[in-house]
């Protein structure tokens, strides 16, 4: 490990949400990210019911009475480890990033991946052995509160390559250590 990944690991916030749409590379992204800062990665969509993964597979969006096991156990996770961990969870609406925090019993930074409707969803055409169908994607935008100023979160754009995305977030994170 280099000099400056060492002491970015170091201080990285300990809890860590990649979120957004379905199809805006949460996984990806979250996967590539752990690796570049030595960080756990936990894929959110294995925390879900299976009950949810049903109805997502079936095209019916989820409601909020669906959503927060789900939500209580992405928080959860986040809360039994100190090493610096990185869950990918879509996290949508300001209500449930406040409710993951709360879970997590510690702050937690949100990492929004920020794309067009048009490119996600080329993406979602283009990828192949995923549950969620892209007939769900407008409720994803539907539902969407874009994280707030005075959110803990930071807005990364996903229209460049995939080491692109990782660099642009482990600058931001190095700029918020500073």
């Amino acid at each position: 490990m280099s000099m400056a990944a060492s002491q970015l690991r170091s201080d990285l916030p300990p809890r860590m949400v990649v979120m957004g749409v379905t199809g805006s590379g949460k996984t990806t992204v979250g996967e590539a990210l752990a690796r570049a800062v030595h960080a756990t990665y936990v894929d959110g969509d294995k925390l879900h019911p299976k009950a949810n993964i049903a109805k997502m597979s079936s095209g019916i969006p989820l409601d909020d009475a669906d959503r927060w096991p789900w939500l209580a156990k992405v928080g959860e996770t986040l809360r039994q480890t100190s090493a610096p961990v990185i869950v990918a969870c879509s996290a949508l609406k300001r209500a449930y990033r406040d409710f993951i925090t709360e879970q997590a019993r510690a702050p937690v930074l949100f990492i929004y991946l920020d794309g067009s409707r048009e490119l996600i969803s080329r993406r979602m055409r283009e990828r192949t052995g995923h549950f969620m169908p892209t007939s769900l994607l407008d409720s994803q935008f539907a539902t969407l509160e874009v994280p707030g100023e005075d959110e803990n979160a930071i807005a990364v754009a996903i229209d460049a390559p995939l080491h692109n995305i990782v660099a642009d977030i482990t600058t931001r994170l190095e700029e918020r250590q500073s």
